[in-house]
């Protein structure tokens, strides 16, 4: 019970995490979290003949392309 009070600090900016969030493993407060969240960028790309991939790098996107020239 003694660990359920307890308020752990963000990673980001030493805010206090409740004990169940930190329990489902966020380590950052709700504001850090949500513009981590906003600043993260991703695309979802169709593979020929197969399902759809999670793209979060660019440079894997530019490799899936077969009619690329560089």
């Amino acid at each position: 019970m003694q660990e359920e009070t307890k308020l752990y600090p963000c990673v980001v900016c030493g805010d206090d995490v409740g004990y169940e969030r930190w329990k489902l493993g966020y380590n950052l407060c709700k504001p850090c979290g949500e513009a981590a969240a906003r600043n993260r960028k991703h695309t979802i790309a169709p593979i020929n003949k197969s399902n759809y991939m999670l793209i979060t790098d660019l440079s894997q996107l530019k490799q899936l392309n077969p009619k690329r020239t560089t």
